[in-house]
């Protein structure tokens, strides 16, 4: 495998020593997920599966034998048995490494398939019992004979009789729950734009809502990344303040000047300000600005000595990096001698220093107790103060010692001259402090990994209000964490890592697997009950393990590394911790959506089955026509969806803690709405419908004929559902039993705009509808009543608040996710071959729903996440990939990159797989059963960071090496909601 290596800038020798996978970047790359053999054959499946049959049918015998061991010697083959299925238990985990897609997909698809199949029931029990009783009534009880002329007059009952039931079905069944997600999703992704949110997964949204950890970076997210020196130490003189160049001495100045001058990279540079009065722009390395930043302050141009000395008279360069915590430059001299300026982390570089100049300009001994003076009177100050210190430093290499040995680095770092210490400041965001706050008051733990030295890393938690005085919290560094967590043979144990991260706020002088490593631990704790989600922010290519492996990973849009980005969930286009927070907020109100058309949904749902279905019974005919009830069901799912699922989100999302992954839908408190409700409606609509003549004083309509006119009581029946159903969408605004249901209620003009039309359109259906709609126009005192009924939706809530919903214990909730744990062994198996667990389809296989429905729903959703694809640019306000020259476009070469032809913005069922992480991504697609091929539309692979290892669906160009989708076989839409919408 290839993995292309570019040189940017400069020039030198190179020497290489690994290649492909075995380079950083091939590491990173493995980790990622993309390093796997995609050259897997069925051949070698087949082999895979026998050879997991032959150890299942080992395991049995090997069960078996040990049951009758047990029989004859308890004590030894109980512990045997014991430790046998201990082993058992760690294979199978292996074997299945599935997770759930996503978790509101899996609570939505149980619900829904309950549902439809409650639905199912009580339509075909309708129909049952409206033919049992017209049979009865017509041969039994009136005793009329079968007339063979007759016969098409039973079949338009029979006919009658089936369209009820039809009706019944299709209230019951929530058609509109995809819907209501995918316009939730969408609406949010397209909103969180303006919140500096580009959401890359869909599903990132809803995962976010749930968060209980975030690992953030520190330069540039919590800070401004906008490095400035501000105190220094130099001439044995603590500066508080930059100092005047006169009060330098001239060879010091000039060692300095020179040495900052040389020893930074020459692509960092000061540039003006774009705007007049503005700031100056910093380019390349911040550190570096800094610190010429600090030499304009001393009123000397750095760009007089680049232009004496240019880069390729550098005579060698030591680069910066994480082991060495330095940068060295060597010039070498007319008369054969050189000179080494280096800087670094001034902890470490001042143990290389045996001089210090001082403020005559001359250089003295630096002796270990002077050093530690310095440390602790200028250094533990300055960073405790927030800032990081920086130690620049040089050598004389006189030419009587001869060239010395330049690859023996231990001894070309010693022996150095230290020139200044210097405190560098990166100002803290002024927003950061208050959106931690609001994070923690939400129940999510903010910790900091940073690669600065402990105390600055610190002293910046402590301003930002990660760590608090007197709270019990650990703040350790990347060396005493990895002595911590490993144990002698040098290997991670889960144990050591659970007895340090809860109280973890501050992992400093951290490296990229650090960071992999404490992501991982925490996601795979079991110390607290619910499964801690984790979001990881980074921007680097070294995050790129980090940011895939956590539930949701946050990209910088502006410093951010196009491999960081690709391995993202979410690009912050801002780089602030503060869009994070809205982030969350985002995440917590598709949630709160989906749960308020839920409560709406169902309250309407249980009234008009009980209905439909009562009345039936009773009356041989439904209350509510199948027209109406097409345009009640229209209300309470296409309207309501796209009313309740656009609310906007509040801060009173902030003010508790998350849901939890194991939270139902439908809590006691809404279940409590939804039966309040339903009792108020029933009692209303049976009382108009059995008494509603003598009320009004109008003829009945009660045992009409099989052809009879609409009448005025159905009508009123009718018309009062409607605005029962109108009134209750706005007390569906609320579902933790809040009262003022009105709160908010301006701010969402498609709410307004929706009820507002939907009653325009009733009044237009009740007063010009006729025969069509089964109505007849009413009075303004009719109109005036209905309205009244409706409205008394409101004042009945404000009742069911007030009953307390512990004294409720009946109550049960509903919505649960199903488990792995739930789940059979025998289908475990059976779903060997399969990357993600499915449990709508599973589901629908147990309870074989047979029942099918059209394709205009399907379509309409279609039409309105295209809608919002339209408005959508994946890199709108961002350098796309491609414009970006930079060294890491290693994953967009022809090699690695599935293209597409246009930006895809991925359904709530478009999730896409990740081994082992809780919302899946990158995963390997597998075929569907040969008879659903025809029925599963295309989906175009989201992520171009991963290749799909299926054959038969994807086939490698020959003029580019990129992968192309086979036009033979579409691939599997891999989602719950994608399935039911398909399937039934």
């Amino acid at each position: 495998m290839f993995i292309r290596t570019h040189v940017m800038e400069g020039s030198g020798k190179i020497l290489i020593t690994a290649v492909g996978v075995n380079s950083q970047t091939g590491i990173i790359f493995t980790l990622l997920g993309a390093g796997e053999d995609e050259d897997d054959d069925e051949e070698e499946k087949k082999k895979e599966k026998e050879r997991r049959k032959k150890e299942k049918k080992e395991k049995k015998d090997k069960k078996d034998k040990l049951d009758k061991k047990s029989k004859s010697q308890d004590g030894a083959g109980v512990e045997m048995q014991a430790l046998n299925s201990d082993d058992e238990g760690e294979e199978k985990k292996k074997a299945h490494p599935k997770k759930e897609k996503s978790v509101l997909q899996g609570k939505l698809t149980k619900l829904a398939v309950q549902i439809g199949k409650a639905g199912l029931f009580m339509s075909g029990l309708t129909v049952i019992i409206l033919i049992t009783l017209f049979m009865v009534d017509t041969f039994w009880i009136q005793g009329l004979p079968w007339i063979a002329d007759c016969t098409p007059i039973y079949i338009q009952f029979c006919v009658k009789f089936f369209i009820i039931g039809v009706t019944v079905l299709v209230v019951a069944v929530p058609e509109g729950l995809p819907l209501a997600v995918t316009i939730s999703l969408a609406y949010s992704v397209k909103k969180m734009m303006k919140d500096n949110n580009l959401v890359r997964h869909l599903d990132a949204c809803e995962t976010m809502g749930n968060a209980t950890a975030i690992c953030s970076d520190k330069t540039g997210t919590l800070t401004m990344n906008r490095m400035t020196v501000v105190q220094a130490y130099l001439g044995d003189r603590h500066y508080r303040v930059v100092p005047e160049s006169d009060l330098i001495p001239g060879k010091v100045l000039d060692l300095l000047i020179m040495g900052i001058g040389v020893n930074c990279a020459y692509t960092s540079k000061i540039m003006s300000p774009e705007k007049e009065g503005g700031l100056p722009r910093q380019v390349g390395n911040k550190t570096e600005c800094a610190l010429l930043g600090f030499v304009l302050e001393l009123r000397r141009d750095y760009m007089t000595i680049r232009n004496e000395i240019p880069e390729e008279k550098l005579f060698k360069v030591y680069t910066f990096n994480s082991v060495r915590k330095s940068m060295s430059t060597v010039l070498k001299n007319a008369d054969g001698s050189y000179r080494m300026f280096s800087k670094g982390a001034s902890e470490i570089l001042l143990k290389k220093c045996c001089k210090i100049m001082t403020a005559s300009g001359e250089a003295k001994v630096f002796k270990p107790r002077d050093r530690d003076y310095v440390v602790k009177n200028v250094i533990e100050p300055m960073a405790s103060e927030g800032l990081r210190t920086i130690c620049l430093a040089y050598r004389d290499f006189p030419p009587v010692d001869g060239e010395p040995d330049w690859e023996n680095e231990t001894d070309i770092l010693t022996g150095l001259t230290c020139l200044c210490v210097v405190g560098i400041e990166d100002p803290v965001r002024p927003e950061v402090p208050d959106a931690i706050k609001r994070c923690q008051r939400a129940g999510i733990t903010v910790r900091m990994v940073t690669g600065d030295n402990i105390d600055t890393a610190r002293a910046i938690a402590s301003k930002c209000g990660i760590v608090h005085p007197g709270d019990d919290f650990l703040c350790i560094d990347g060396k005493e964490f990895n002595r911590r967590i490993r144990n002698q043979l040098g290997e991670i144990e889960q144990e050591r890592i659970d007895k340090i991260w809860p109280k973890l706020r501050v992992l400093a002088r951290s490296s990229p697997t650090d960071k992999h490593t404490l992501v991982k631990g925490i996601m795979d704790s079991t110390v607290l009950e619910p499964r801690q989600v984790v979001a990881v922010t980074g921007d680097g290519t070294n995050d790129g393990p980090a940011l895939k492996k956590a539930d949701v990973g946050f990209a910088m849009g502006i410093a951010g590394t196009d491999v960081a980005k690709e391995a993202s969930d979410i690009i912050l286009t801002d780089d602030n911790f503060s869009s994070i927070v809205k982030a969350v907020m985002w995440g917590r109100n598709v949630y709160d959506s989906i749960s308020k058309f839920l409560q709406f949904q169902l309250t309407v749902n249980v009234v008009a089955v009980i209905v439909a279905f009562t009345g039936a019974c009773i009356t041989q005919d439904s209350p509510l026509k199948a027209v109406q009830m097409l345009w009640v069901n229209l209300i309470m799912d296409t309207f309501a969806s796209l009313a309740l699922a656009t609310e906007p989100p509040t801060e009173s999302l902030l003010l508790r803690k998350p849901y939890g992954r194991n939270k139902p839908l439908i809590s006691r408190t809404m279940m409590k709405n939804i039966l309040g409700h339903a009792v108020y409606q029933l009692t209303v609509i049976f009382t108009l419908l059995f008494t509603g003549e003598q009320i009004f004083d109008i003829d009945s309509g009660r045992y009409a004929p099989l052809h009879a006119p609409p009448s005025e009581h159905y009508t009123i029946v009718f018309n009062t559902f409607v605005m029962m159903q109108l009134f209750n969408e706005i007390n569906a605004r609320k579902i933790h039993g809040e009262r003022n249901v009105f709160d908010g209620i301006f701010k969402n003009m498609i709410f307004c705009s929706i009820v507002f039309g939907t009653f325009i359109i009733q009044i237009v259906i009740v007063q010009f509808g006729g025969k069509p709609f089964s109505c007849v126009g009413l009075s303004i005192d009719q109109w005036l009543w209905c309205v009244f009924l409706g409205f008394g939706c409101l004042l009945w809530g404000q009742v069911v608040t007030t009953v307390p919903t512990s004294r409720l214990k009946f109550l049960k909730s509903a919505g649960h996710g199903t488990q792995q744990e739930e789940i059979p062994e025998d289908e475990l198996e059976e779903m060997d071959d399969l990357d993600e667990i499915d449990h709508g389809e599973m589901e629908m296989r147990r309870g074989q729903v047979l029942w099918c429905r059209g394709l205009g729903r399907i379509q309409t959703q279609i039409r309105v996440v295209n809608a919002f694809q339209d408005t959508l640019s994946p890199y709108e306000g961002l350098e796309t990939p491609e414009s970006r020259n930079s060294i890491h476009n290693f994953m967009t070469t022809p090699e690695f990159r599935i293209e597409d032809s246009e930006p895809q913005i991925p359904l709530i069922d478009d999730t896409e797989g990740e081994d082992d992480a809780p919302t899946k991504r990158n995963a390997t697609q597998t075929l569907p059963p040969p008879s659903t091929l025809a029925t599963l539309p295309s989906t175009p692979n989201q992520n171009n960071n991963a290749v799909d290892r299926i054959i038969p669906l994807y086939k490698e160009s020959p003029k580019t090496g990129g992968i192309h989708q086979s036009a033979a076989l579409p691939p599997r839409p891999g989602s719950p909601l994608h399935s039911l919408e398909t399937s039934l």
